[in-house]
């Protein structure tokens, strides 16, 4: 209640300091508000004539069917959208966000609406298909972009084209859809000693939607599985290169002391081999193939997390997710990832992703319970870019960083923002959700987040009005 007071006072506040300062003539917006309803392709605002984008008049012919655009905060679902043949189509903007957006075209004209409204207009979509944004700045950077392609072509060539923000691969509509990873951490391993099968696949797999690549894996999956055992445990790996694989790989466990130029050496296809240890450190740890050029197969995919708990064990929660942030430098559709692009000296990915799938938590948010304690293991798998993990609208009221804890309840009261991961780095943190909504989960690295790195933790139904 008192937030609806202040914020309510703020809204007064502004409005009279714009009526004192605009005197009687309109504000010369250099972007103009949106209404409080929705505004159709074609409809003035306030932004001077001289500024205003020529609207686009109403296509002609029968309307050929209805395209519903869902807008969030900050996305377009779907932002992929395909008709049988070019001609008019009525596009409906549903604004699901909490604050307004909108639909602009290349030629300027837009649907917008406000938080919660809903707004249509009727559009020509061109044999070659369309490409929209969100123009409300920043909003496209930060992922807002979308296209309507027309069967058999492919929507682009022009400034607002793609979901990537800088990417020199084209999408494929035709790639498989991707398959969403279940970001629940595993339990721990029964037992004190455990034989692991690792096999390696190289495989096709789409990492961001319309992005297939031709990756190298760990039990077939990005990352690989989450290994979790406790302080003291024997781990023996068997290592397995199937004869069908084209590659030799190996694996490197940084929960590991052994020699390099022993366990981590590298098998070819056909091969097997033993990777035994005792897990003498606890921690949240990292293991990928360092096979050379290392740079290149962790690139491509091959990499995973190990939990070693530490003595006594962890506390019981109520909910635990495991988050491994990592990088894809895309190689052509179907190829494997680009090592020029990853070894370049200025890391610039295509995609930054959580459990090795762009936006995949955006698109299907993690349900967790209001007011419940949270933890969640968090590995930079890199190969090159740091971490920032951060989830907005909560503190971390408990970090173990590479073994320094922050713990709960200190004497001074701290809490953490944010954690700092390098390159292999791993961290715990614990939270609670004070109320029903939706948390975004991000490296606050924001350049990334729009590549990609964004999910959604989603506390009871969603709704904090509730």
């Amino acid at each position: 209640m008192k937030r609806t007071q202040v914020w309510a006072g703020l809204a007064i506040v502004l409005a009279a300091s714009l009526a004192g300062c605009g005197g009687a003539a309109d504000p010369q917006w250099t972007y103009a508000p949106a209404p409080t309803g929705g505004v159709a392709v074609g409809q003035p605002t306030a932004a001077p004539a001289s500024q205003a984008p020529a609207a686009s008049q109403a296509p002609a012919g029968d309307v050929l069917g209805t395209l519903e655009v869902t807008a969030f905060d900050l996305g377009f679902k779907p932002n992929a959208l395909t008709v049988d043949k070019a001609g008019s189509y009525e596009v409906k903007l549903v604004n699901t966000g909490t604050i307004g957006h909108d639909i602009t075209f290349p030629d300027g004209s837009k649907i917008a609406a406000a938080a919660g409204a809903t707004a249509s207009a009727v559009v020509a979509v061109p044999a070659a298909g369309l490409t929209f944004i969100c123009s409300v700045p920043g909003h496209a950077d930060a992922g807002m972009k979308g296209m309507i392609s027309v069967k058999g072509t492919a929507a682009g060539g022009d400034s607002h084209g793609g979901p990537a923000p800088v990417t020199d691969v084209a999408a494929d509509e035709n790639a498989p859809a991707y398959v969403p990873r279940d970001p629940k951490a595993p339990a721990l391993l029964p037992g004190d000693t455990h034989d692991i099968d690792l096999v390696v696949e190289e495989k096709l797999m789409t990492v961001a939607a319309g992005f297939s690549q031709a990756v190298w894996t760990f039990n077939g999956s990005i990352p690989g599985p989450v290994i979790r055992v406790k302080l003291g445990d024997l781990i023996r790996i068997h290592l397995k290169n199937p004869i069908t694989n084209k590659l030799p790989h190996s694996v490197d466990f940084h929960s590991s002391m052994v020699a390099w130029n022993d366990e981590m050496t590298s098998i070819n296809p056909g091969e097997e081999k033993l990777y035994e240890y005792r897990a003498l450190y606890a921690g949240v740890w990292m293991y990928h193939c360092g096979t050379a050029p290392a740079l290149h197969h962790i690139a491509n995919g091959m990499y995973g997390m190990m939990i070693v708990e530490p003595k006594g064990g962890l506390e019981k929660v109520d909910q635990e997710f495991a988050i491994v942030q990592s990088e894809w430098y895309l190689g052509p559709q179907g190829e494997p990832a680009s090592l020029t692009k990853a070894a370049a000296a200025n890391p610039a990915p295509d995609f930054v992703l959580f459990n090795g799938v762009a936006n995949q938590y955006k698109d299907n948010p993690i349900q967790i319970a209001t007011g419940k304690r949270v933890r969640v293991f968090i590995l930079d798998a890199g190969p090159s870019i740091d971490s920032s993990f951060h989830i907005v609208g909560t503190i971390f009221d408990r970090v173990i960083k590479e073994g320094i804890e922050l713990k709960v309840g200190n004497a001074g009261g701290f809490g953490s923002q944010a954690v700092d991961l390098s390159p292999a780095q791993g961290a715990m943190v614990e939270f609670t959700m004070a109320e029903d909504g939706l948390y975004p989960i991000v490296t606050h690295a924001f350049n990334f987040v729009g590549r990609g790195a964004l999910g959604l933790f989603k506390a009871g139904d969603g709704d904090p009005k509730n």
